[in-house]
């Protein structure tokens, strides 16, 4: 199952990690993966590369996390809380493989 964490501060996000693998298919042929494996690294693309931000950024196997300043997190509220939207509406399509939990600093 693949978890994907927002921690809050207030009401803006501050960190988040994807983590875990569906299992829905094969490595290489698993659609719900892709999905948010391509979502993820779009909005870390657009954190760095468009709005020049520089997110303390963890990256494994599996793993995704990233934890933004306030300032930064504030700047990019509306990206973030778009890419937990997002995530969301995938985890009530494929809800045996997606799992949405929210925490606070």
């Amino acid at each position: 199952m693949i978890t994907a964490k927002f921690v809050y501060s207030g009401d803006i996000i501050t960190s988040f990690s994807v983590s875990g693998h569906s299992g829905s298919a094969e490595i290489g042929k698993d659609i719900i993966c892709s999905a948010v494996s391509s979502a993820s690294y779009m909005t870390v693309n657009t954190l760095t590369e468009i709005m020049l931000l520089n997110p303390e950024i963890i990256e494994n196997d599996g793993f995704l996390g990233i934890r933004l300043s306030k300032d930064e997190a504030a700047a990019a509220n509306d990206l973030l809380k778009g890419f937990e939207l997002h995530l969301k509406e995938l985890s009530e399509l494929y809800p045996n493989y997606i799992k949405i939990e929210r925490g606070a600093e």
